[in-house]
């Protein structure tokens, strides 16, 4: 009996304990036995909650999710000092059941730190180098003036527009072969793919599996994120086995156009790469450079429309350089001070990846007397930190002004040093890759300076003709958080403008048509119809 009343007493001992914050941890919410925090854990723009917390316990705080640690760092002299500088201790990412089961952990993004990371980020700072972008600049202007064209024709479809330039140039860069049109099939599959995996993996998208390891063992009928995660595995598979044999197939025709998946099939060897390593790299790539660009350009859309004071001021700075007789250059942006500060404020302001993609702690670390224990997850709030009311002024307002001020954006005379313009892109051994020269030459400068050159952006109206106000808060969910569709007025700023993007359109013919390879009977009626209307617009 009394051998019954000590387990008793000890199992309620432990089950008070499963869950409690243990001595040392970073301040949080209070927890419950057992769960933790995992009452509190939000399900839908965790940003946001984490932001109010942060207010609340200070950048660095904890939550409880079963026996596991999650780490929430909203302060950016925190995560410059955990996350940069102690980089070799925290470089792992989460262990990830949800992950494992649909790409095996051989997805860079989520692999853990070790042999296959390193073959992986090695494999892709060969193709991502400021030379190796450089040589696939010609596509991204020629896709970026197809974007204007597609404007100027159907200025309704701009939404689609976006998604479809993007997902083009990203795939032309990696495979050699470019998307015309929005309802390609190829498209239609990525487009599926990636917004089924980013609501799976964002926080709330399944339970806790990996801090309450029990749900693993939860029968499949009883657990539809298992039959989620085999549903996006085999699609994956398909869609970038099929993208990747017909770059292969192409090079060995000698057909090919120098793209990074010929590069690594070249230096497979050498890198350590297999085919299904390969397969990985592209999906990678494909899926996290074409979301950026489409999120960031869409809500550069959507910010232009709320904020049109900014929009006028950046116009007219755009037209005191550049002027009406040719479109913008990559090299105007240093003569363009407040165009710059847009872009940068675009990104402050909804950032793409508001939490970016969490780390892990390779062995325990000590910051401030705070113990970070190993193994724990950490999150850098993205969100939150841009979002700081004792750094910006006024930090929910679309206010480019701040970048021209200082150069983080940061009140006056508050030391912003801690900040950087790539916060978005990561920290430390995780940060992408491609963030110096790809992106920056691919939706910074040539995008944002064209649409701005070329375009008014005005909000809708109904049919009495009044406004109707965007709403700056409609983001999807996900890991990466785009704008949901809306409706606006495009109209080009002057008939003059619309010539010389339909003469740089008939140029830019040339270099299209290289990667249009491989065409369906659908893609080649498309292109027929558009060329004859080009050859019209040109004569």
């Amino acid at each position: 009996m009394l051998a019954l009343i000590l387990l008793a007493g000890t199992l309620v001992y432990i089950l008070r304990k499963y869950g409690a914050r243990e001595k040392g941890l970073p301040p949080g919410p209070p927890t419950i036995p057992i769960l933790g925090n995992a009452h509190l854990f939000p399900t839908e723009f965790p940003q946001l909650k984490f932001t109010e917390w942060a207010r609340k316990y200070g950048g660095l705080y904890s939550l409880k999710i079963g026996a596991g640690t999650v780490v929430i760092v909203t302060d950016a002299a925190i995560a410059k000092e955990l996350l940069d500088k102690r980089g070799a201790a925290t470089a792992d990412r989460p262990s990830t059941h949800i992950g494992d089961l649909t790409t095996g952990g051989k997805l860079i993004t989520v692999a853990r730190y070790g042999e296959t990371y390193k073959t992986l980020r090695k494999s892709a700072n060969v193709i991502l180098t400021a030379q190796a972008t450089k040589q696939h600049l010609p596509i991204q202007q020629a896709e970026a003036v197809q974007l204007l064209h597609d404007f100027i024709q159907s200025p309704e479809s701009f939404f689609t527009a976006i998604s479809r330039y993007s997902y083009s140039v990203i795939h032309s860069v990696l495979y050699g072969k470019r998307v015309s049109r929005y309802d390609n099939e190829e498209m239609k599959q990525f487009n599926h793919i990636v917004r089924s995996f980013n609501i799976l993996m964002a926080p709330g998208g399944a339970p806790p599996v990996d801090l309450i390891p029990v749900l693993k063992y939860i029968p499949e009928r009883f657990a539809p994120w298992k039959t989620e995660s085999r549903r996006i595995k085999n699609l994956q598979h398909k869609h970038y086995w099929t993208m990747l044999n017909d770059a292969k197939d192409r090079m060995l025709r000698g057909e090919g156009h120098g793209c990074c998946m010929e590069q690594v099939f070249k230096h497979q060897e050498e890198l350590g790469m297999s085919d299904e390593l390969t397969k990985f790299l592209g999906s990678a790539l494909q899926e996290t450079g074409a979301e950026t660009t489409s999120s960031f350009l869409q809500g550069l859309v959507l910010a232009l429309v709320a904020h049109p004071e900014a929009q006028k001021k950046a116009q007219e700075e755009i037209d005191s350089i550049v002027g009406a007789q040719r479109m913008p250059t990559l090299d105007d942006l240093n003569s363009l001070p407040y165009v710059r500060a847009l872009i940068l404020e675009a990104h402050r302001f909804r950032p793409v990846v508001p939490l970016g993609l969490p780390h892990a702690a390779i062995s325990t670390q000590e910051y401030e007397g705070y113990m970070i224990p190993e193994g724990a997850t950490i999150f850098v709030n993205v969100w939150g930190i841009f979002h700081d009311p004792d750094l910006f002024e006024e930090p929910e307002k679309f206010r480019p002004e701040r970048y021209v001020l200082t150069e983080n954006g940061t009140k006056p005379g508050v030391d912003g040093s801690a900040l950087r313009h790539t916060l978005p892109f990561g920290f430390g051994r995780r940060i992408c890759p491609g963030m110096i020269h790809f992106p920056k030459n691919l939706h910074w400068n040539i995008n944002t300076m064209n649409l701005l050159w070329a375009f008014e952006f005005l909000p809708a109206v109904d049919a009495n003709g009044i406004s109707i106000p965007v709403d700056t808060w409609a983001y999807s969910k996900g890991i990466a958080s785009a704008p949901l569709p809306f409706c606006c007025r495009i109209i080009p700023r002057s008939e003059a403008k619309i010539k010389i993007i339909q003469s740089e359109f008939v140029e830019a013919a040339a270099t299209l048509s290289k990667f249009e390879v491989d065409l369906s009977e659908a893609d080649k009626e498309y292109l027929r119809k558009a060329r004859g209307n080009q050859a019209a617009e040109g004569s």
